[in-house]
């Protein structure tokens, strides 16, 4: 997987097969906390270790919506790899949760582009659907699925305001 954070790529940059990995997140105590009360999901199996002690995981899990925020983040917003060329995330499709997330594990995505095709009702955008993959510290896979992204075949007028160098936004 090549090292793409460290200028954005743009539209002409990007192919079918190209294979990113994010930075490592750790998951903590204060994530589960705060997700739990951003979410208002206090299950105890989040919040509670005599509760989870007992469960099938024998600990507490993280929120499964917690690990796929998390990896939104780490993927396009933490590495920079897009930002000449995102417009907007559009969904995802066929998401799976197949393992838990424990506190302390470190989670990292990896992710391909897997289609590339042009917009039919914008002619200077496209959509990008990525194969992502979270795993944590050991590589064993706890999330799965497609994220859609619109990207633009042109300049984005943000990257150029907010200062890019004349000619490095092209």
């Amino acid at each position: 997987m090549a090292d793409h954070r460290q200028s954005g790529l743009r539209y002409a940059d990007l192919h079918v097969g190209m294979a990113f990995r994010s930075p490592g997140r750790t998951i903590t105590d204060a994530d589960l906390v705060a997700f739990a009360g951003l979410t208002g999901d206090y299950s105890e199996l989040h919040t509670s270790d005599v509760y989870a002690k007992s469960s099938q995981f024998g600990r507490r899990v993280a929120h499964g919506m917690l690990g796929l925020a998390y990896a939104h983040g780490l993927m396009w917003p933490r590495t920079g790899e897009l930002r000449e060329t995102a417009v907007a995330f559009l969904g995802i499709d066929g998401w799976k949760f197949v393992g838990p997330i424990f506190v302390g594990d470190t989670i990292f995505v990896n992710y391909t582009l897997g289609e590339l095709r042009d917009s039919k009702s914008r002619p200077t955008q496209a959509i990008a659907v990525f194969d992502v993959e979270i795993v944590n510290q050991d590589g064993g896979v706890v999330q799965r699925g497609k994220k859609a992204l619109l990207v633009s075949k042109v300049p984005l007028a943000g990257v150029v305001a907010s200062g890019a160098p004349a000619g490095e936004a092209q």
